[in-house]
């Protein structure tokens, strides 16, 4: 059941909050063990409160978009006395001491959060392989990867454990793991959601962000989350949150396709390292939105900058925010070496975090250490910022001519767990058609498409702040073509 159904019967009182929480938390207790979607179930107390509290608003005529959802939350966003570990062993002891925006958000408007989902170490991988607390496996196929870094958040919604769930996006880390396990992921637009409490990766890309079953439910949780916010200074100040109407219904203004002008890269669709299904369920998915839509051919001069350029601009300012994490402030303390005490503090701090960090995260710390050390400096961060106003460019000529662009949203398919792990090129090469979008600050949105046995993520990319209009056309394609 999708989240709206379920609003609809809460509201109606045809089932309690209690009766549709204990359902999600019995998925969960069934399908955690094989799918390890979640680092963190919240214990009973807590989860009662939050029922309790939901139960009344409804009686009371209280209501909200979200009221009595239950929904699950990244383990790289805050929720006051509960572990934010990033899925990694150098916070696995480390208690949030606030709430995240979003968090307060949620809980104001009595949502009903279950609990933390796993992610790749710090959100830095395509696969949810990176995790200290081991592999997201894809319900789907359990050879599969979820993608990442999201991929607790997308296998809990994907898998019915829960009807909502929030992820964060810094280079694909919604929209990729959505496309993996079919379901819809968005990637707002830069500042629209506050990051507030979100655990810094590379503060210019990060982006928090929905995933559902169905675009109208994007549309019930972006009422909530988005909108301006004191406490992030990159939020914008004049945000017209009306995703939903007073009744809760999608405030979407188109009722058609007809004279929609879409843009599609077709040298990038079908270009060589696209995989032939994907290929096919992208240009099958063009040619019926042809009958009624424009279909403008567009080129991306730069997108494949757009890796190399990404990575050097991520790294770099992953490696300043995970400075933090030294083994003195908080989180994990390696105090001992070789059965013997560490006396200084340098030793300390290298202890900590070469037993505290994982691989993934070792390596590009190591890359962005490098990247803004003296000397390379300008040849490297300064060169990729200058490469990422070229992409921005390019992505503003394009929005002259059409409405949205529709691309792939990864080249490949689900690859099978471990395929990978050792190659980080290929694993890099997974975001390829995602990481220009964060560079560029706009909103994209994966839709699933089903062709034969498969879901094909195929991903729609709009305008500043089109973030509305972006789900109205997933939900007018979601009718037409099924």
């Amino acid at each position: 059941m999708i989240a709206k159904e379920i609003l609809k019967n809460l509201i109606t009182k045809k089932i309690s909050v209690k009766e549709i929480t204990d359902k999600y938390l019995e998925n969960i207790k069934t399908k955690n063990s094989i799918l390890n979607a979640f680092i963190t179930v919240f214990d009973e107390d807590f989860i009662n409160k939050q029922v309790e509290r939901a139960q009344e608003m409804i009686n009371k005529g209280n209501l909200t978009p979200v009221v009595g959802l239950p929904v699950a939350i990244k383990d790289n966003i805050n929720l006051k006395g509960y572990p934010t570990t990033c899925a990694s062993k150098i916070l696995s002891n480390y208690i949030s001491p606030y709430n995240a925006t979003v968090v307060e958000k949620l809980i104001y408007n009595g949502a009903i959060i279950v609990g933390k989902t796993n992610l790749d170490e710090f959100a830095m991988g395509s696969s949810n392989e990176n995790s200290y607390y081991g592999v997201v496996k894809n319900p789907l196929n359990l050879e599969w990867v979820s993608g990442g870094s999201s991929g607790g958040s997308a296998v809990a919604v994907s898998a019915d454990m829960v009807p909502l769930a929030l992820g964060s996006d810094t280079g694909g880390s919604i929209r990729l793991p959505a496309a993996f396990t079919g379901i819809y992921g968005l990637k707002p637009t830069y500042g629209m959601v506050s990051r507030f409490g979100l655990v810094a990766y590379a503060s210019s890309l990060d982006q928090i962000g929905p995933m559902a079953k169905d675009p109208q439910d994007l549309a019930l949780i972006m009422q909530v989350i988005a909108g301006y916010d004191p406490k992030d200074s990159t939020s914008y100040k004049d945000i017209n949150v009306d995703f939903v109407n007073e009744d809760f219904e999608p405030n979407f203004e188109l009722q058609s396709l007809k004279g929609l002008k879409i843009g599609i890269p077709f040298k990038i669709i079908n270009d060589q390292g696209v995989d032939k299904t994907i290929k096919d369920a992208t240009n099958k998915l063009i040619n019926s939105l042809a009958k009624e839509c424009e279909i403008i051919e567009i080129e991306f001069p730069y997108l494949s900058y757009s890796i190399p350029c990404y990575y050097i601009i991520a790294s770099s300012e992953a490696s300043s925010n995970l400075a933090r994490y030294d083994g003195i402030r908080y989180g994990l303390r390696i105090e001992e070496f070789n059965n013997e005490p560490i006396e200084d503090t340098r030793t300390l701090m290298k202890i900590t975090r070469g037993q505290g960090f994982g691989l993934e995260v070792k390596r590009r710390i190591m890359i962005g250490t490098f990247c803004l050390s003296s000397g390379y400096y300008d040849a490297y961060y300064k060169k990729a910022q200058q490469v990422r106003t070229l992409i921005k460019k390019d992505f503003e000529k394009i929005f002259n001519q059409v409405d949205l662009i529709i691309m792939p949203t990864s080249p490949t398919l689900p690859f099978k767990i471990g395929e990978k792990i050792n190659d980080p090129i290929k694993m890099y090469l997974s975001d390829i058609y995602t990481v220009s979008v964060n560079l560029s600050g706009l909103p994209s949105l994966n839709i699933p498409i089903k062709y034969n046995d498969f879901y094909i993520g195929v991903q729609l990319i709009g305008n500043y702040f089109k973030d509305k209009f972006l789900l109205n056309i997933a939900n007018l394609i979601n009718t037409y073509i099924n």
